[in-house]
């Protein structure tokens, strides 16, 4: 990995290595994040889901190289954790380094917008579906239930259900 993200960080200034917090074997990368990131390589370190991934993150990154530290909050809550007091922790550990940024990684709908900037997100990275659904942000409730209630009859006639 470590000459990987060399060769990757030679293409450009503007370029961010992303390095998983750990191998595919489960062994902590810190080494390799403390030896790229005091090399003046931008990091993203990826893949991250608990706090104390966060905290050795932030313990091994150079505070005069940016880095970001991307939380997978939405893959958290799939498994029935709410992430925003986690995702508030490590903005709060994050930010103790000034050069480091958190994103909330992995978003599953269009409240996560609201709730990364409800825990002081930096950043979140966001699929075009969700995107989408910007357009309901305030939207008459009333008139999405009937919109919806419209959809499931034309989905019936488009089906050609008759009973």
């Amino acid at each position: 990995m470590e000459r990987q993200a060399k060769e990757i960080a030679s293409w450009g200034k503007n370029v961010n290595v992303k390095i998983p917090v750990t191998n595919t074997q489960g062994e902590p990368a810190y080494k390799l994040i403390r030896s790229l990131a005091h090399a003046g390589i931008q990091l993203n370190v990826t893949a991250v889901f608990t706090l104390e991934q966060v905290r050795d993150i932030v313990a091994h990154l150079d505070p005069k190289t940016p880095a970001y530290v991307s939380v997978f909050a939405g893959r958290i809550a799939d498994t029935g954790r709410d992430p925003i007091p986690l995702m508030t922790a490590a903005h709060a550990l994050v930010h103790t380094n000034p050069r480091a940024e958190l994103i909330w990684a992995s978003p599953r709908e269009l409240l996560n917008v609201f709730h990364a900037e409800q825990a002081a997100c930096d950043i979140i990275t966001v699929t075009n579906d969700v995107l989408a659904k910007l357009t309901n942000v305030g939207k008459d409730l009333a008139q999405f239930s009937l919109e919806t209630v419209k959809m499931f009859r034309d989905d019936a006639v488009k089906a050609g259900f008759k009973l």
